[in-house]
Formats: C-alpha cells, sequence, structure tokens
C-alpha cells in the first residue's frame, strides 16, 4: 500500500492520519498471520493499540535533511504522557549512517513493536512537497545512491529536492519552510492516531 499527500493540500494531516491507522493496522495483521512474524508474534503481550516505536532520521547540519529531526522534536512535544518510543530529534539527531547500529538495538529492545521510520527523501521535480506513507522498510540515504540497510516496518517520506547527481538541491537549496510545514503535517497526523490509540485503550480498560 502507498499513499501520498501534497503539504498544501489542506486535508493532508487528515488524509496522513488515516493512512498511518491503515498501514499500522494492514502491518499488525500480517505480523500476526504470517510466517514472517513469527519473532514478532513470540514477544507480542496482546495489546493492539500499543503505540509504535518512531524512528526519526537525519541530520540537522543541513535544511534539506532535517525533516526527520524536525518531525522528531515535534512529535516529543506533541506525545507528551503516551509513553512513546521516540528516536531522532534536533537535541539527539539519528543520521543515516547510525542506522545499521540502531536496527540492532530496535530488535533487541523493541521486539514486539511496530517501527515507523521518517526521512527526507528526494524525487522527481513534480513531487517536492510530497509526503509518501507506504507499508515498506525505509532506506536511508538511497537517494545518495547510499546502501546503509533498512529500518521500519512503515516508512514516511517527505520529497523536499529534485535528485539529481549530487544531490546539493538536497543539501544547500531546500527551504526550510517546506520541510517545517511537512513536519508539521506528518506530526499532527502520527500524533493524532497514537492519541486515539490511548484512549481506545482507556475506553477497553
Amino acid at each position: 500500500m502507498e499513499y501520498a499527500f501534497h503539504l498544501y493540500n489542506k486535508y493532508a494531516s487528515d488524509g496522513t492520519a488515516m493512512a498511518i491507522d491503515a498501514l499500522l493496522k494492514a502491518d499488525m495483521r500480517k505480523k500476526l498471520t504470517e510466517k514472517s512474524g513469527a519473532r514478532f508474534r513470540n514477544a507480542f503481550d496482546g495489546n493492539l493499540n500499543k503505540p509504535p516505536v518512531i524512528v526519526c532520521v537525519g541530520s540537522d547540519l543541513a535544511v534539506g535533511d532535517s525533516l526527520g529531526p524536525i518531525t522528531g522534536s515535534m512529535l516529543k512535544y506533541k506525545t507528551q504522557g503516551l509513553g512513546v518510543f521516540l528516536y531522532g530529534t534536533l537535541a539527539s539527531p539519528v543520521t543515516a549512517r547510525e542506522v545499521k547500529y540502531l536496527r540492532t538495538f530496535l530488535k533487541e529492545t523493541h521486539p514486539a513493536s511496530q517501527i515507523i521510520a521518517i526521512d527526507a527523501a528526494v524525487g522527481a521535480e513534480g513531487d517536492i512537497g510530497l509526503i509518501k506513507l507506504i507499508d515498506k522498510p525505509l532506506y536511508p540515504g538511497a537517494g545518495a545512491n547510499k546502501k546503509l540497510g533498512a529500518v521500519g516496518d512503515i516508512s514516511i517520506m517527505g520529497i523536499v529536492a529534485e535528485k539529481s547527481v549530487a544531490n546539493y538541491g538536497l543539501l544547500n537549496t531546500t527551504r526550510l519552510n517546506l520541510v517545517y510545514t511537512m513536519s508539521e503535517i506528518i506530526s499532527e497526523g502520527l500524533s493524532a492516531v497514537l492519541w486515539q490509540r490511548a484512549q481506545t485503550k482507556s475506553a477497553q480498560n
């Protein structure tokens, strides 16, 4: 499954929330029924409303690469009190190069959690400003032709620049307003899902 919303779509936050909810539910069904989910099932505590682990990849050293940590910082504020495990903020960024170490950590520390990975990406000129949500892992550094491995069960990517040989557009010419607006949309949609899950769990108890 894949969803996409443009940052100037006034329903982008609501659409992002609905897409995240649908992707999480589909991923949970897959983990609970398919053979590949055996490790998850062995550690799963039965809580279908458990918040996912969130990994925001990127660096604040370049505007174009800062979507992850900006989103992480926004989520840290918007999800206070929910007990969400969040990695990657402006204060403590998780860069693409650290993903290979993070994968092992996530498997050992959160074996029964779904993982959402968020990062900036490059694409076609007409795709700049799109927020894409897919039911596949994130491959940080792929836009720069780097093979750093995958992270996450669900990916959220903000297309911030046109793909080029050197990707200078990603590093040097991306507008902060573009990145900030997409971060707001992603964090608003994701936090809405997390709060709804918390309310559902509370009602069930």
